[in-house]
């Protein structure tokens, strides 16, 4: 499942895997036709951050231009020349203002058009633990409106949420809003997957 990765990342992975566990491994094909994130020229794949908040609840974002209540886990792109690493704690870091610590490679998902085999857009899902700072984004282009923390068991219903948002043309994702929705749902099953083998 190495699809358009670079060597180093393919490298860095790999050592990833041996310290913090190996992830997941899952395919999903998915309809294009928009623009944000899979098609962003500044980036090849993105981090998903499934932050564990002291009371064991993870945390979930939503921003001032989702469609009402679609809630996730929160990610960030990771830039072409890049280190998952370094973007996985810059991304954690802008967007939640906590300290935290590497728990487990959770999930490794790479996305596939409908047809063909090549893989469109890559998310690498991490588990960490909070062990300090105070909530909040510190990079107000982030546009993180509202956090919400779920049970672990909760994901699955978070998904079922995110598959059934109503079609609606968005200038913002430069797509459709369903299609968005179905392409977010996946990372939460994947992860509801992976985590009972997390702790």
């Amino acid at each position: 499942m190495t699809g358009r990765l670079r060597r180093a990342t393919r490298v860095e992975l790999s050592d990833l895997a041996d310290r913090h566990g190996a992830p997941i491994l899952a395919r999903a094909r998915i309809r294009g036709g928009f623009f944000d994130p899979l098609e962003r020229p500044d980036r090849f794949g993105e981090v998903c951050m499934v932050v564990r908040r002291t009371s064991g609840k993870v945390l979930l974002t939503t921003k001032d231009f989702y469609p009402r209540g679609a809630f996730r886990l929160p990610t960030g792109g990771i830039s072409h020349g890049e280190r998952v690493l370094d973007a996985l704690l810059r991304e954690v870091h802008e967007e939640t203002g906590l300290e935290v610590e590497v728990r487990r490679f959770l999930a490794w998902i790479d996305y596939l058009p409908l047809e063909g085999d090549e893989p469109l857009f890559h998310t690498f899902a991490f588990l960490l633990d909070e062990t300090g700072g105070t909530l909040g984004p510190l990079d107000a282009a982030e546009r993180i409106a509202a956090y919400r923390e779920v049970e672990i068991s909760e994901l699955d219903a978070v998904a079922d949420r995110l598959d059934t948002i109503a079609s609606a043309r968005s200038d913002e994702i430069v797509g459709d809003w369903a299609d968005w929705g179905r392409f977010r749902a996946v990372v939460h099953r994947v992860v509801r997957k992976a985590l009972p083998a997390a702790d």
